[in-house]
C-alpha cells in the first residue's frame, strides 16, 4: 500500500481546505495509506476528515485562526515553532530576509512561514508521495523537511498578488517533481516569476462535489432576519484580498440611488473591526451585515438573489463555484481567476473593482429579474472538474523518473 502525506497550513473553513477534504474523500483507502499534517495544528474541519485519513499532529486545536481566541492559540504555535528543532539564529535570519524582500508589503503570515516550517514536527519515515497543499509554509516544509520518493505542490493564489517572493521561497520549487495550479491565470503568474519550471507545472482545478452541495442547500438554515427585499450575498474571509471595503462602498451607492436591497457577508477574518468602522461611518449597519462564518453556507446561496464576488485577486474560487452550482446569478470583479470562472453576459457579469462599477452591475440585475434567472440557470448548468484531475496527481506514484 502506497503512503501519501498531505501537508496544509491550517484546516479552517476556507475554499482550499474544503477542496482538500474533497480530494481526500476520493482517495481509495484500499490502495493508499493517507496521512495529513497541518503545519499550524489548528482549524475547524478536523472532525470532517474522512475516517481513512490519519491526522499526524500530536496536538490539534479546532478553534478558527480567524477568531480572537484562535489567534491566541496561533501565537502560541508560532512561539513553539521558534523554539522547536533548534536553529533559532537561522529562523531569525529567515524572518529578516523575508521582511527585506517584502517591498514594504508587510504580511505577518508570509514573514513567518519559514519559521513555522523549520519549527514543525518531523517524521522519520519516507513517503511514496508528499503533497504540499498550499503555498507558503506547507511548500517550504515538504521541500525541506519531508522524505518522499515524489513531491508535488499546489498553488491556489496569484503568486505576486499574494505577497510571495523568491527570497522567501529559497528555491523550494526546484525540489518538487510536479507543481499544480488551480487555474491558468495562477500558472501564468507563477511562471512569470519561475519560467524555468514551466515543464513541470500544470493546471489542476479544485474538485467539487456538486451533488453534495445541492443536497446540503436543502437543509434547514439560511437567513433569519425577516427581510423581504432582494438579498445580496458574499462568502469569503474578511481579508484585504476579498475586497469587502469596495463592496461596502458599492452598497452605499446602491442605497443612495434608491435601491432596496440588503447585503450579507459570510466569513470571518482580521478586517472585521475595520469593516465595522466603515459600516458605521457610512450608516450601513442595517444594510450590510457581517454574519460571521457558518458551518453550512449553502441554504444562504439558494435564498440569495445575487451572489457578489468582488475580489482584488483570485486563483480559482470555491465559493464562486458553489454559487454557480446552486444557480446564483453572479457579479464578479474582472481579475484572473474570476475571469476563468465567469463568462461575462452568459452565466454572470464581470466588472472593474470599483464601488461604482460593482454597484452598476448589481443595479442592472436588481432591475431585471428575468436576466437574473437566465444567468443563474446558465451558471447551474456548468459542470465542475471531475475524475481526470485526481489521476494527474496519482500518476506521480507510477512515475519512476
Amino acid at each position: 500500500m502506497e503512503r501519501i502525506l498531505f501537508v496544509s497550513n491550517t484546516l479552517g473553513r476556507a475554499g482550499a481546505e474544503k477542496a482538500l477534504l474533497e480530494l481526500l474523500r476520493r482517495l481509495d483507502s484500499r490502495e493508499y495509506q493517507v496521512s495529513l499534517y497541518v503545519l499550524l495544528g489548528q482549524g475547524e474541519l478536523a472532525d470532517d476528515l474522512p475516517d481513512h485519513v490519519r491526522l499526524r499532529n500530536r496536538r490539534f486545536n479546532s478553534r478558527s485562526v480567524l477568531t480572537g481566541a484562535g489567534r491566541l492559540v496561533l501565537a502560541g504555535s508560532v512561539l513553539r515553532a521558534f523554539l522547536r528543532n533548534g536553529g533559532l539564529p537561522g529562523k531569525l535570519a529567515s524572518l529578516v530576509r523575508a521582511l527585506a524582500s517584502s517591498r514594504g508589503r508587510v504580511q505577518p503570515d508570509k514573514l513567518l512561514w519559514r519559521v513555522v516550517s523549520d519549527g514543525a514536527e518531523r517524521f522519520d519515515e519516507t513517503f511514496d508521495l508528499a503533497v504540499a497543499w498550499l503555498e507558503g509554509g506547507s511548500a517550504y516544509y515538504v521541500a525541506d523537511h519531508v522524505r518522499a520518493r515524489k513531491k508535488a505542490a499546489f498553488l491556489h493564489v496569484d503568486y505576486k498578488s499574494a505577497g510571495y517572493t523568491p527570497a522567501m521561497d529559497r528555491d523550494c520549487w526546484s525540489r518538487f517533481d510536479r507543481i499544480f495550479t488551480v487555474s491558468a491565470s495562477v500558472r501564468e503568474g507563477f511562471l512569470a516569476v519561475y519560467p524555468e519550471h514551466g515543464q513541470k507545472t500544470a493546471v489542476l482545478p479544485n474538485l467539487l462535489d456538486q451533488a453534495a452541495i445541492r443536497r446540503r442547500s436543502a437543509e434547514p438554515g439560511g437567513f433569519s432576519d425577516g427581510w423581504d427585499g432582494p438579498r445580496l450575498l458574499t462568502v469569503g474571509r474578511l481579508t484585504c484580498q476579498k475586497g469587502y471595503d469596495v463592496a461596502i462602498a458599492a452598497m452605499k451607492r446602491l442605497r443612495d440611488a434608491g435601491y432596496r436591497a440588503r447585503w450579507y457577508a459570510l466569513g470571518e477574518g482580521d478586517r472585521r473591526r475595520e469593516l465595522e468602522r466603515q459600516l458605521a461611518e457610512l450608516g450601513l449597519e442595517e444594510d450590510f451585515l457581517l454574519l460571521g462564518a457558518v458551518e453550512n453556507p449553502y441554504p444562504y446561496f439558494v435564498q440569495a438573489d445575487i451572489y457578489v464576488h468582488a475580489t482584488r485577486f483570485e486563483g480559482r474560487s470555491i465559493a464562486l463555484q458553489e454559487a454557480q452550482t446552486l444557480g446564483c446569478p453572479v457579479v464578479a470583479s474582472d481579475c484572473g481567476g474570476n475571469r476563468e470562472q465567469v463568462e461575462d453576459g452568459t452565466d454572470g457579469l464581470l466588472c472593474p473593482l470599483t464601488p461604482q462599477a460593482v454597484a452598476e452591475r448589481i443595479a442592472e440585475l436588481l432591475r431585471d429579474p428575468e436576466r437574473r434567472a437566465a444567468l443563474g440557470a446558465a451558471a447551474a448548468a456548468k459542470a465542475a472538474p471531475e475524475g481526470r484531475e485526481l489521476e494527474l496527481l496519482l500518476e506521480l506514484l507510477g512515475d519512476e523518473t
